[in-house]
């Protein structure tokens, strides 16, 4: 009986595993897109993004008050949107992956230049602020994943599938 019950389990877990492998990486891809568009288009609407006044403080102390608080916004706005519309398309994702790494060097500084505001114990006890940047190291690996598959890499259900290639493909073994 529990060897019935186990095959059953097993056929169904096989099945799922593949759904995961094959639209995994696109679920994760247009998820972090949408978080992305998401984000961005808030802060065209001043008053909107709980993260307005932390991103534009940051964006003037980084350029030396170069760019004003006002243009801070619109371009962090713009730049968001665009990351969020090239992930969601699936376009130019070796460009749009650059964009979100390069736009979160400069996110997660705060936690260095405003560890008043990040922390409430430095550095163990982070603020809500400082949560909504700590969890973007979510979103880096995921774009990690996401481009380790912009030259044809991909998830793979079962390992064994790796040893049975197609003719004219490169073979992979494991051992």
């Amino acid at each position: 009986m529990f060897t019935r019950w186990y095959a059953t389990f097993d056929q169904l877990d096989r099945r799922v595993t593949r759904l995961m492998a094959r639209y995994g990486i696109v679920l994760l891809r247009v998820g972090l897109g949408l978080v992305f568009f998401w984000f961005g288009v808030l802060k065209f609407v001043p008053g909107l993004s709980p993260a307005q006044d932390l991103a534009t403080r940051t964006i003037e102390l980084l350029t030396f008050g170069l760019i004003p608080p006002a243009a801070a916004l619109l371009i962090l706005a713009a730049w968001e949107t665009l990351i969020g519309l090239g992930l969601i398309s699936g376009r130019f994702l070796r460009t749009t992956i650059l964009l979100l790494l390069v736009q979160m060097a400069g996110t997660i500084t705060p936690l260095f230049l405003f560890p008043g505001e990040t922390f409430t114990v430095v550095p163990i006890a982070p603020t809500l602020e400082g949560q909504y940047i700590i969890k973007n190291i979510v979103l880096i690996s995921a774009a990690l994943v996401i481009g380790a598959t912009v030259r044809g890499g991909r998830v793979v259900a079962d390992p064994e599938e790796l040893r049975v290639q197609p003719a004219g493909r490169a073979r992979l073994r494991l051992s």
